[in-house]
């Protein structure tokens, strides 16, 4: 394998030789990158981790060598060939055009979970939450961030929020196990499940049934919003929080900026065959090259890797060495107090008193415990359902009559085939007709469902008679939803009102 010059072997233990080495995948990246990354390697190596490297190119360099990824074509195969990316912060060159090297690979890579924990380093590293503690798990994939849009009428505008069963089992599974691996007690799930019955209901449902089978863990759920608030101002009440893509983006960025610690925090994104381990913070082209970069939010991302990766042993190691690098006051700059540091430490310093204090434990900040085994998730198929269909929801854009719903509402009927039924119809939500109120304001979309009349069966043939005579009637539909039943339980949301 190519071994880095940079790195100082001396220091490589012996049980490194006899254990068989992974082979990792990494990417020096681009301002601070190489350093840091050196500095990561070093003590990975001086700690005895049984890892071999190849390296990538990614990132600035790439951009400009027209790739707009930022990633080479070849660089793919290396990638899929590791089970592990160790990637330092690259620079996106500015102006249009270039995409997130970050969402190119977990989408490309089916990373599901990304792993973001936010912790507190009081008194040596100062913050006002000094019991925080927690970690983010957001899945990856799915929710609003699949990013299927569209424009429906010229007054309204949709996005399909996606949550699937597979999905949610894979991330809360995940979520479960990394508590397990990192000796956690708790796993709180964040939904909106009161407002978003079937969406957020089905990944609070889910939740409930796979924390039956961690009966070691501690298992809560609680509504986002009140959820979000506690995070901001009581963080230390939480350990592990397992949620939805959009909640989770929020929550992160919630729970990076009350820890006051973004430089020392490390990233994951996580998938079934490939990981993706990283700093949370940037490039930072300004200070490159000065010897003044923290390598800590790297070396911490390296250190969930190990844990990964079943070296449990080895990532307390290194984590207890550099927390009693912190306790003895060597600081780099970006943490440097005259109240808490002793000395101001440059990267390369900073790196060789974590090197030498491996093998000690920290006596005032808690030590590191790992579980050995790592984080694995097994694949559940998903038990089949028995699946009716009970009606359809017509879209209608109608925008005359000055809105009127009972306008609306029997034109359709009039034009409905004779075996339906116009249940009701709904504008943003809102039950509109039958009834309604003239306070209620009306858009050009409308929601019209339309079922069986009593006796009568459903059948995708009646579906299609139905559309065709609205259509002939000269009603534009936009849109349609079939309305099922699983296993007898209604499978859609009833409207506001109804």
């Amino acid at each position: 394998m190519v071994k880095n010059p940079t790195l100082d072997n001396d220091k490589q233990s012996s049980a490194t030789e006899s254990k068989v080495k992974t082979t990792i995948t990494v990417a020096r990246g681009d301002g601070i990158g190489p350093e840091i990354m050196d500095a990561t390697l070093r003590i990975l190596e001086a700690a005895g981790a049984p890892l071999d490297y190849e390296y990538i190119s990614i990132g600035k360099q790439v951009y400009e060598q027209g790739h707009t990824s930022g990633i080479a074509p070849e660089a793919w195969d290396t990638i899929r060939r590791n089970p592990v990316f160790l990637k330092a912060p690259i620079t996106t060159p500015l102006g249009g055009g270039y995409k997130s090297l970050n969402v190119t690979i977990r989408k490309s890579l089916n990373l599901f979970a990304n792993v973001r924990p936010s912790k507190a380093y009081t008194p040596f590293v100062d913050s006002a939450h000094p019991d925080m503690d927690l970690v983010i798990v957001r899945e990856n994939e799915e929710d609003l961030y699949a990013g299927i849009e569209h424009q429906q009428t010229p007054e309204v505008t949709q996005v399909l929020k996606l949550i699937t069963r597979p999905g949610t089992e894979r991330i809360v599974r995940f979520a479960f196990e990394y508590a397990r691996a990192h000796g956690r007690r708790r796993v709180t799930c964040m939904t909106k499940d009161n407002i978003m019955k079937h969406t957020d209901g089905l990944f609070h449902r889910v939740f409930e049934e796979i924390a039956e089978e961690y009966t070691d863990i501690e298992s809560d759920h609680q509504i986002i919003d009140i959820g979000a608030a506690r995070v901001a101002a009581q963080p230390e009440q939480f350990d592990v929080i397992v949620t939805e893509n959009l909640y989770g983006d929020i929550l992160s960025d919630i729970a990076s900026q009350v820890a006051g610690s973004v430089g020392l925090a490390g990233s994951a994104n996580v998938g079934e065959n490939i990981a993706m381990f990283e700093a949370v913070h940037g490039s930072a082209p300004d200070i490159a090259g000065q010897d003044v970069a923290n390598p800590s939010g790297l070396l911490n991302g390296a250190i969930q890797m190990l844990v990964h990766l079943g070296e449990a042993e080895i990532a307390e190691t290194i984590a207890n060495a550099w927390l009693t690098t912190l306790e003895s006051g060597i600081h780099t700059a970006d943490i440097y107090h005259p109240d808490t540091s002793t000395h101001q430490a440059g990267t390369l310093a900073f790196t060789q008193a974590i090197i030498d204090r491996l093998g000690e434990r920290p006596s005032k900040l808690p030590a590191a415990k790992y579980r050995k085994g790592g984080v694995s998730v097994p694949h559940t198929p998903t038990p089949r359902t028995e699946k009716a269909l009970m009606g359809i929801d017509v879209f209608i854009d109608w925008d005359e009559q000055g809105r009127d719903a009972q306008v609306i509402g029997r034109g359709l009927q009039e034009a409905a085939a004779d075996n339906w039924k116009l249940k009701m119809i709904t504008n943003r939500g809102v039950k509109v007709y039958p009834g309604g109120f003239p306070e209620t304001f009306h858009t050009d979309h409308w929601r019209c469902r339309f079922l069986p009349i009593e006796g009568e069966t459903t059948t995708f043939d009646h579906i299609l008679e139905l559309l065709s005579s609205l259509h002939a009637a000269g009603w534009d539909v936009i849109k349609t939803e079939h309305l099922y039943t699983f296993d007898g339980r209604r499978a859609y949301s009833l409207g506001q009102g109804e």
